[in-house]
């Protein structure tokens, strides 16, 4: 009789499903680890690993009708953070890894990101527009703490008077509240923070290594007082998990200082549902049915619709009780739109030589 395999500590993934794009898989089941203890204790544990980028373009665009911002940059490839939900971890089978543990534990990092992104608005080409920060992936995940690469974005986009928003879960972000207060003079940023449940321990499992709710809307108050526009997003709600919860975190963070909000029902594509469909037989084997039955009755009965118009409401019954649910909860907090962003102080940075003097 096979030994269960350990669970991998930190983590919320608990395999490396198939890359779409790949023919060959590792398989955590190998027979030969059977007896084999220290190899077995070794599955309980991967290290994160961090990879340097290379690419020599840093602002990415798009035309998809259903987003609010054409332009944007992503410091990182992958996160640490490891939520289980997260709809960009498909992303990661364009690099030949897996969608799985490799989002979570191999990460892409960017340091030539600032410098990149100095040349590319210096471009005469380019026209000034407000620039999506974490499009993607965290830009405040952890190892932003020693690399700095998001806040030297930061540092350019102030310069170049060039306006920005940002999505985190981090409290990271509060660091340079410098740069955003200033930035926020010239109202060229608006701050998004995530928070997806109040409940910690419901939140330690599906976003292990993020911040906890509570430091979450520390960072809100903390950028409010320091007059940075700030706002809350519940992203994603997880109809029959976290749906409950919708009103008492708007209150939370407009009680914080958020001004402002915004939901994104739960999206499954790829290999993220059969992820998800495993964390819940782990964690919530008596809701599993419940959840994944409401994602699919929100989703044209299946668990991800891709369609641009749909693909951020949801559809049916399900999806329009819960847009009510979040307006009631949205006017009751108090909670207003997100600020208009300028491009009036917009000058091209300096590059080159021109740096030295």
């Amino acid at each position: 009789m096979s030994r269960p395999l350990p669970v991998i500590s930190g983590r919320a993934a608990q395999a490396n499903p198939l890359n779409r794009f790949e023919t060959l898989k590792f398989d955590r089941e190998m027979e030969h680890w059977e007896h084999d203890a220290e190899a077995i204790e070794e599955l309980g544990k991967v290290p994160t690993q961090y990879l340097v980028d290379s690419t020599r373009a840093i602002l990415a665009r798009n035309d998809s009708p259903d987003i609010g911002f054409s332009v944007s940059i992503n410091p990182y490839r992958g996160c640490e953070h490891g939520c289980i939900y997260c709809y960009a971890r498909p992303t990661h089978e364009y690099l030949g890894f897996s969608s799985g543990l490799d989002f979570e534990t191999r990460i892409m990092v960017k340091p030539n990101a600032p410098k990149l992104l100095r040349e590319a608005l210096a471009d005469p080409k380019y026209e000034p527009d407000c620039i999506a920060i974490s499009g993607v992936t965290d830009c405040y995940q952890p190892i932003e703490r020693q690399l700095k690469i998001t806040r030297g974005c930061l540092e350019v986009l102030l310069e170049a008077g060039n306006p920005a928003g940002i999505v985190t879960k981090s409290a990271l972000v509060t660091r340079d509240i410098d740069i955003l207060s200033e930035m926020a003079k010239k109202q060229l940023i608006a701050v998004y923070i995530s928070v997806t449940s109040l409940d910690i321990e419901l939140s330690r499992k599906m976003e292990p290594r993020a911040p906890s709710p509570k430091r979450r809307l520390e960072a809100i108050a903390k950028l409010s007082a320091a007059g940075v526009p700030v706002g809350v997003i519940t992203a994603p709600v997880v109809p029959g998990l976290t749906d409950h919860e919708v009103p008492a975190i708007l209150k939370a963070a407009a009680d914080a200082g958020a001004r402002f909000g915004g939901y994104v029902p739960l999206r499954l594509p790829f290999q993220v549902k059969d992820l998800f469909a495993d964390w819940l037989e782990q964690h919530f084997p008596d809701r599993k049915d419940k959840v994944l039955n409401r994602v699919r009755e929100m989703r044209g009965g299946k668990l991800n619709d891709s369609n641009f118009n749909t693909r951020m409401t949801g559809q049916g019954v399900w999806a329009d009780e819960l847009r009510g649910i979040y307006l009631l909860g949205h006017r009751k907090a108090g909670l207003g739109k997100s600020p208009p962003l300028s491009i009036d102080h917009f000058k091209r940075p300096a590059v080159g030589q021109l740096l030295l003097w």
